[in-house]
């Protein structure tokens, strides 16, 4: 089970108003409305034209702000887009309800679809991965790579630092939640959050911690942010066991597209014990293991999220010929931060050989295959990552 939200961390009584989504430096953020949905999407402008699409898709609790720190460093590789699910960020409720896994889903497909923009590079963390791993399983022609960090596929051994989080699914658990923590402020909840999502919360800056307690003082305003929290819990847990063509493991190894996996050692939501049997399930896949990460890797240590990325394209372009394929780039500016690099990385499911980051420059070694708009609110310059209230 994973979720980056602790249950007893996020309930509280809802106020009918809430305030405006806090868009960062240099992003947009835009309604895009679809029949039977409204999805937020946030942007940054591409650095050029022609680039390839990217779209990411946050976890359970969290938003397209998730992304925030990770979408910069891509700037010359991709043209990004994160989207708010529905019912989380600033996206409205589904019509229908329906916050299952395959609700979300259909939701991200839909949005492809109604766009054109796919293939794309699709992103997902923790809930978000294990819709990107479904869209990627039943539309192969929407998705060009596929990145996971700590995706939320079926685990028998729940730890039990997850526990909380999974009995969300259990009916009447989240009104005992919401009268134990009533009297919670917004600074205690995303204390709480970021212990738990991050493996050193000591990591995120006063600026990023203010940013965040605003936004969950906005979210706690959300007449039903409870309501698609708990939902959408219940939704990964019965996804969880399915079984047959349903399974989420099952439809990992239909996945065609090159695979990148990202772990972190310390997470405390999705067991690493998972990265291996991950490895051996995408046919065309690569391990990244970060050791000082926790269930965040994107926001905890982008630099070496965005260097993994850059080596997934550089092989995908090598096995294919270059089809298809953006040229690297430049490195960015700035050192990765000591402690994020890439320990027992490597290579599944194809001939690849391993991968090495440095634990201070963010380098990259190794090779082989991998296997109806409106509204927009718009900002200037570099954005600043935040510790989010969930993934």
């Amino acid at each position: 089970m994973s979720s980056t939200e602790l249950p007893s961390l996020l309930s509280a009584t809802a106020s009918p108003k809430a305030s405006a989504v806090r868009v960062a430096p240099g992003e947009r953020l835009r309604p895009v409305r679809l029949p039977g949905i409204t999805l937020s999407v946030r942007s940054r402008p591409p650095a050029r034209e022609g680039l390839p699409p990217a779209l990411y898709v946050h976890g359970l609790g969290g938003s397209s702000q998730n992304w925030s720190a990770l979408m910069p460093l891509l700037d010359g590789l991709v043209d990004s887009e994160a989207l708010d699910l529905p019912g989380f960020g600033d996206s409205p409720p589904p019509d229908d309800g329906n916050y299952s896994v395959t609700g979300h889903t259909r939701a991200v497909i839909r949005y492809l679809d109604s766009a054109g923009r796919g293939p794309v590079h699709l992103f997902g963390n923790s809930l978000g991965g294990a819709i990107a791993t479904r869209v990627a399983a039943l539309r192969p022609d929407l998705v060009r790579t596929l990145t996971l960090v700590s995706p939320a596929l079926p685990e028998l051994r729940v730890q039990r630092t997850a526990v909380p989080t999974a009995m969300l699914a259990l009916p009447g658990i989240s009104a005992l939640f919401t009268r134990f923590t009533k009297g919670w402020s917004a600074e205690q909840r995303v204390r709480g959050v970021t212990a738990l999502c991050y493996g050193d919360p000591g990591r995120v800056t006063e600026e990023s911690f203010r940013n965040a307690v605003e936004e969950m003082e906005r979210r706690l305003q959300l007449p039903y942010m409870w309501d698609a929290l708990t939902r959408s819990a219940r939704g990964l847990v019965d996804a969880y066991t399915l079984g047959g063509q349903h399974s989420l493991w099952r439809q990992a190894e239909r996945v065609l597209a090159p695979t990148l996996l990202v772990y972190g050692r310390r997470d405390q939501l999705v067991g690493y014990r998972m990265a291996q049997r991950a490895a051996r399930s995408f046919r065309d896949s690569r391990l990244v293991s970060l050791p000082d990460a926790g269930h965040v890797a994107m926001m905890e240590y982008p630099e070496a999220v965005a260097a993994a990325f850059r080596e997934l394209l550089a092989d995908a372009g090598r096995s294919r010929g270059g089809a298809d394929v953006e040229p690297v780039g430049e490195e960015p500016s700035g050192s990765q931060p000591a402690g994020s690099g890439l320990v027992g990385a490597s290579s599944a499911g194809s001939s690849s050989g391993s991968v090495g980051v440095s634990g201070e420059g963010g380098s990259v070694s190794g090779g082989g295959s991998v296997g109806a708009d409106d509204g927009d609110a718009v900002a200037e310059g570099p954005p600043k990552g935040s510790p989010g209230v969930g993934s």
